[in-house]
């Protein structure tokens, strides 16, 4: 290469045959010995794979000796028949008179190319092996005769008719229906069986109605085995494996726990490690469906220091007791999702929003901050309400100050269970004596009980107040430009009041209000991803 100025092109590469090499010699014998026989004597691709079966023993496939066949021959074939291809093309694109000039121009070539006499002796030759054609026309009028009848069964002209051409079948009445009351697709479908029972072809029937010629056969064998039921009837449900909601609950309760839970020594997982996984559970699935599921779900496969998964050994323990509590809630219990939003500081924020052309919105980096807020909130999960304040700090006085908000507010209930993060003022001792000393008072003189369910450490994303929060930031946290702390206060106040309220009185549906954005819906899972990155 340093000969040359420039690298010189590398040329096409020379197909190999690993299998087919042995045999080559027996392929070239038979490729020459079939030029000089007769067209109708000459042994096909089909016919040189035979013989290499069943005289040489060759066990490869067809498709790698018609590949070397049809290289290799080339030489032989290929000049012969292309020049006699471009002829008849252009011969049959000819009127009459440039294509007999064009054939004497052939014969008085010096030498001819094909002489008077040769050219008498094939026209002889060929007149016996081709049958004479009728009328030039009758396909054309035997066609036009087959689009009117489509024609007058469409404009219902020609029903008299119908019911002769198709006997006494107990599903003609609904064929007519369907072709006369249903929608596009039924009418094509009931016209294709009343046309193939007129006798008209797939070809003709599929021209008519521009459709393909398959779907006209597809829809005559659906109506052969099942009749019109199976012909006009709904698709049976997908069975595909990324339509199983079982399979694809066990992979995000598998994607959530540590690897080490199952004996595997990562800290974080791999394809080949979650299918492991899955199989031993029972709930086998190739790597195609499980990235499928996962993308439909909205996720991604990150980098270790934001992947959703945690790493608490007692991962398992911990969320099999919050499904036992919530699995047995009964009428006068609630259970709250508890965590804090913040702090986040009060000024112009960045955002999509609908831009005019040539308009530009940017968002300074360096802002001054009209103030600082830290939002505490509880999620009740069974009547989807948030009870929210404002706190200066995150710590274990704003978590008994909830605590006492919780039991004014549910007074009602016999029991709170209280569920949140592993944060250190969540399980501090101070918060748990005051949780002692309630319930103690609960004891003697009757009240509410109060209990926690703490997540697995580093589990955000199953905490369900997380989706509240990135659906509250995605409605009026991102794209905004509050004048102060008292107008972001006010905007959030109205949030949570209206979804309350909307929750409140539509209790199974969300609607398409701006809260219906949240992540997830306002229940525990194990397949929940609360936590959006990119809304909080």
């Amino acid at each position: 290469m340093l000969q040359y100025k420039c690298p010189q092109p590398s040329g096409p590469r020379a197909p190999r045959y690993p299998k087919l090499e042995p045999y080559v010699n027996i392929i070239d014998q038979l490729i020459t010995a079939n030029v000089s026989l007769p067209l109708d004597a000459r042994l096909s691709i089909k016919a040189i794979h035979n013989y290499l079966q069943r005289e040489a023993g060759f066990a490869g496939s067809y498709r790698s000796v018609k590949d070397y066949v049809r290289r290799r021959a080339i030489p032989y074939y290929g000049p012969y028949y292309a020049v006699w291809d471009d002829a008849y093309e252009l011969i049959v694109s000819l009127n009459k008179s440039d294509a007999i000039d064009f054939m004497q121009m052939l014969s008085r070539a010096n030498p001819p190319v094909i002489s008077s006499a040769r050219a008498q002796k094939i026209f002889r030759e060929a007149a016996k092996r081709i049958k004479p054609r009728g009328d030039a026309n009758s396909g054309q009028k035997r066609l036009n005769a087959q689009f009117e009848w489509i024609r007058r069964v469409l404009q219902k002209e020609s029903l008299e008719s119908l019911g002769g051409e198709f006997g006494n079948h107990p599903d003609f009445l609904t064929i007519v229906r369907y072709l006369y009351e249903g929608r596009q697709t039924h009418r094509n479908r009931a016209l294709a069986i009343l046309a193939h029972r007129h006798g008209i072809s797939d070809r003709v029937i599929s021209a008519f109605l521009a459709i393909n010629r398959h779907t006209v056969r597809r829809s005559r064998e659906i109506f052969d085995l099942g009749g019109a039921t199976a012909l006009f009837g709904s698709k049976p449900k997908s069975n595909r494996k990324v339509d199983d909601n079982e399979l694809a609950t066990a992979i995000f309760g598998v994607l959530h726990e540590p690897p080490s839970n199952h004996g595997i020594n990562r800290t974080s997982w791999t394809m080949a490690h979650l299918r492991q996984v899955l199989t031993k559970i029972g709930k086998p699935a190739c790597p195609d469906t499980i990235r499928a599921i996962a993308k439909a779900a909205g996720y991604r496969w990150r980098k270790a220091r934001v992947v959703l998964t945690s790493n608490d050994p007692d991962y398992s323990n911990k969320l099999g007791r919050i499904r036992s509590i919530l699995s047995g809630l009964q009428a006068n219990d609630a259970f709250f999702s508890i965590d804090e939003l913040g702090p986040f500081a009060v000024n112009a924020k960045p955002g999509r929003t609908l831009t005019a052309p040539g308009e530009l919105r940017a968002v300074p980096q360096w802002q001054k901050s009209k103030g600082c807020l830290i939002l505490t909130a509880a999620l009740e999960l069974s009547g989807n309400q948030v009870t929210h304040f404002y706190s200066l700090k995150k710590n274990t006085s704003e978590m008994i100050r909830m605590m006492e908000l919780l039991l004014e507010r549910y007074k009602d209930k016999k029991k709170l269970y209280l569920s949140w993060d592993a944060a250190s003022w969540h399980i501090s001792k101070r918060l748990f004596e005051r949780i002692e000393e309630n319930n103690q008072f609960v004891a003697k003189t009757g009240g509410t009980l109060v209990e926690t369910a703490p997540l697995p450490a580093r589990a955000q994303f199953l905490n369900v107040i997380e989706s509240i929060f990135s659906g509250m930031a995605r409605a009026i946290i991102h794209n905004s430009d509050y004048k102060s702390m008292n107008e972001a206060k006010t905007a959030i106040n109205r949030y949570f009041d209206e979804r309350n309220r909307h929750f409140l009185a539509n209790p199974r549906r969300a609607g398409n209000k701006l809260w219906g954005k949240e992540r997830v819906p306002a229940s525990f899972s194990a397949a929940n991803n609360c936590k959006d990155p990119r809304y909080s």
